[in-house]
């Protein structure tokens, strides 16, 4: 079953499968997430996902029964 997600501020929404990479869902859709270690410990792909809280876009997998999730990116000029 396919999860919509909706990836803000940029307002793109792309379909996912439960399991795949968030960091791979995001590059499917043209959003960069900037990335450091790629081992979630810099914190540099950090996002946060409404109703899961803050994630390591590198490390973390779209959760199964979702239908839809909304990511919101920060902005870090130094990355």
């Amino acid at each position: 079953m396919a999860i919509s997600i909706r990836f803000l501020p940029d307002d793109v929404t792309v379909e996912a499968q439960a399991g795949e990479s968030f960091l791979t869902v995001a590059a499917r859709a043209g959003i960069r997430i900037p990335t450091g270690c790629l081992m979630g410990s810099c914190h540099a792909c950090e996002v946060e996902v409404e109703g899961l809280g803050e994630i390591c876009t590198c490390i973390s997998a779209v959760p199964s029964g979702q239908s839809s999730l909304t990511v919101n990116l920060y902005s870090d000029p130094s990355w």
